[in-house]
């Protein structure tokens, strides 16, 4: 039987798994690659990447591809919290795309972070800081 292609296993999931469009499979892939490099020049030496570890990667390149657009392509794209990374993950592994070990588990992409905190929250201002009231001016007679 002949091995079907990345584009080909692509179609079969979305086809399966209709919550996340293409093109977010296509940026797990990429956001999969940026984390790989990032650990190799960190000089990490294990090859594999946990759940919390991806969800990191994840998070500096959504940032850094999309800006504080991430949340608005997010959303477009069916993703509303780290565990649809986690779904999209196991829906990669499932047709041989991802490998994992034998301790993985979608659960590992669990509590990672808010997309508030992780998308809006470096995007909104600073807080101005707190004034306080300074006492009212004193009558002009009293100056006198």
């Amino acid at each position: 039987m002949q091995q079907l292609d990345f584009s080909e296993q692509l179609e079969k999931i979305v086809q399966k798994d209709p919550r996340y469009v293409r093109e977010a499979y296509l940026f797990l892939r990429d956001a999969l690659d940026f984390t790989i490099k990032a650990r190799r020049k960190a000089k990490e030496l294990d090859q594999h990447v946990t759940g919390q570890q991806l969800l990191d990667g994840i998070r500096q390149y959504a940032l850094k591809q999309f800006g504080p657009m991430v949340p608005t392509v997010f959303e477009y794209w069916g993703v509303r919290r780290g565990e649809d990374f986690g779904a999209m993950v196991f829906n990669f592994i499932s047709v041989g795309i991802f490998g994992k070990t034998d301790t993985d588990s979608v659960d590992d992409f669990m509590g990672g972070y808010t997309f508030h905190d992780a998308f809006v929250a470096p995007f909104l201002p600073e807080k101005p800081p707190v004034h306080t009231r300074l006492p009212a001016p004193a009558p002009a007679e009293e100056l006198l």
